[in-house]
């Protein structure tokens, strides 16, 4: 993946500001040291900082996330939300993790889609003997409904309460949002695995998009369907003034969720454990949780999720 600050040009029309590092500890301490330091003023509203080298990333309860050179990309975005001109409250910012979460699943998911689309198409294609009227030797598959043996693989790509993105259940994104000082905004940060192979890879649940599909995508292309979707969904949240029901982001967001209808462990602030199936997102985002202890249902603002599976 050649990453140069010569491209980017469909990112940096998706957003306010747009700067790339050629390397960054943290791209989420850069940009909060932008949003607050003496040039704040020339670091608007969805102002960008991406770098494909983070040395000092961190992920969410304290996980460093770091970006092998030109193999991931580190993005964060500093969001100053506001209605009617007024800084929206900051009961309102739990949504914005998971805003980012759906973006950077709907901007995979068509990534994935695309791949898998191509692959699809060339193994459909006819071979050089079937286009000279010459046999193959294959039989064409029986139109009955099933997939061809050499049909490509269809991928699930789908959102991880709070704000992992998996494809197949393997992590390829993780989010880690940050207030400013006096909860004036905060920054979305995002960790994107795009190119790397089974050796660069930082857990066994782990996976890139490369590894998925084949090849690496254009990473101006993936960024900026990221942002620009980001950018959609943080726009219909303030235009609802912070609504999640009213705006339609809960339905979205849930749709988009494959934590729910599933059994799940979570692992509490506090080292308790939560068993049981994830039924909903509430009002403030958090996850519902039925106990399968008492059958009670519990509400869940932070916890690090797992996917049980009998």
């Amino acid at each position: 993946m050649d990453v140069t600050d010569r491209e980017f040009a469909l990112s940096r029309e998706a957003v306010a500001r747009f700067e790339y590092l050629p390397e960054a500890g943290s791209t989420n301490d850069v940009l909060v040291e932008h949003a607050m330091g003496t040039d704040a003023a020339a670091w608007p509203d969805l102002s960008v900082v991406v770098t494909d080298s983070q040395t000092q990333g961190r992920g969410r309860l304290g996980r460093s996330w770091l970006a092998p050179t030109g193999k991931s990309l580190a993005i964060s975005v500093l969001l100053r939300p506001s209605v009617n001109r007024e800084p929206l409250g900051a009961e309102h910012f739990g949504w914005f993790p998971l805003l980012a979460g759906a973006a950077m699943t709907i901007a995979v998911r068509e990534v994935v889609e695309a791949a898998t689309a191509t692959a699809a198409a060339a193994a459909h294609a006819p071979s050089d003997g079937q286009r000279t009227g010459k046999s193959s030797g294959k039989k064409n598959p029986a139109h009955n409904g099933t997939e061809p043996e050499d049909a490509a693989p269809r991928h699930e790509v789908t959102l991880k309460w709070p704000n992992d993105v998996l494809i197949d259940g393997y992590k390829v994104s993780g989010i880690l949002s940050e207030l400013l000082p006096g909860a004036n905004g905060l920054v979305v940060g995002a960790g994107l695995n795009v190119a790397l192979d089974e050796h660069d890879l930082p857990t066994l649940t782990s996976t890139s998009l490369l590894l998925v599909t084949g090849r690496a995508p254009d990473p101006d292309a993936v960024l900026a369907r990221y942002l620009t979707e980001l950018g959609r969904l943080y726009r219909r949240y303030l235009a609802a003034g912070g609504d999640p029901v009213a705006s339609g982001l809960r339905a979205e967001v849930a749709e988009l969720c494959g934590t729910l209808g599933e059994a799940v462990r979570v692992e509490l602030p506090g080292g308790a454990d939560l068993v049981g199936t994830a039924v909903d997102l509430d009002v403030h985002g958090r996850l519902v949780v039925r106990d399968q202890a008492d059958n009670e249902l519990q509400a869940v603002a932070a916890g690090d999720v797992t996917h049980l599976r009998y």
